[in-house]
């Protein structure tokens, strides 16, 4: 049986790919109908950053009560927002080469931070996959999990805004928010990142469950 939430992910993701492309937007230098991929681009990478979130909250949750099932949530959501990442990242290169001039900059510090988080996060599945004992490689990756997640909040969060970078609301670049997202942009971003966001756990959800059926068939 399909849930709510479910349905309302359908319709919410339908209505912004649908109306963000029809409906008006600022005209503004530089970005032009560009501005149009706020839709898509940063409720994604909400999405990613809400799933890295619920990733760590389940790593903790194994270190103080060493429940293998919340090592596989944990594991499951990080893989989820890591998927998330590359359509993320595509995006965002996309609009780089149509504002900026360029597919990808090295200038940019928070370019820079996301390809530094995405590369401490192939670390980790690669170290989940390089240890055996299931009790070890738990621990461990809840572990590195809580580091991962610290060093992306830092990289992606944290260095962009004490020094100059291109993207908005970093180094003293006003955010979108301040200056351009008008009302009839506000009716399809927020519903957006709604709709992103629980699309992310519509696929947790059917990764967690396949997860932890194989689980169950290995214990058996």
């Amino acid at each position: 049986m399909i849930k709510w939430w479910k349905i309302l992910a359908a319709l919410l993701i339908f209505y912004t790919l649908v109306w963000g492309m029809l409906g008006s937007v600022p005209r503004l230098n530089i970005l032009h109908e560009t501005i149009r991929n706020v839709y898509y681009h940063v409720p994604i990478w909400f999405a990613m950053l809400f799933l890295m979130g619920y990733s760590v909250v389940h790593a903790v949750k194994y270190l103080s009560g060493n429940n293998f099932t919340s090592d596989i949530i944990s594991d499951q959501a990080a893989q989820t927002g890591l998927f998330f990442a590359v359509p993320g990242l595509l995006t965002g290169s996309m609009w780089a080469k149509f504002t900026w001039g360029t597919w990808w900059t090295f200038q940019d510090p928070k370019l820079n931070g996301v390809a530094i988080a995405v590369l401490i996060y192939l670390a980790y599945f690669i170290l989940r996959s390089s240890i055996d004992d299931e009790l070890k490689r738990a621990r461990i990756s809840a572990v590195y999990n809580i580091f991962a997640f610290v060093m992306m909040f830092v990289f992606i969060m944290i260095l962009p805004r004490l020094t100059d970078s291109l993207h908005p609301g970093n180094g003293g670049n006003p955010a979108f928010g301040k200056y351009d997202l008008d009302s009839n942009m506000r009716l399809v971003f927020y519903p957006a990142v709604i709709g992103w966001v629980l699309l992310s756990l519509w696929i947790l959800d059917i990764k967690k469950r396949m997860a932890l059926l194989a689980h169950i068939q290995n214990e058996n």
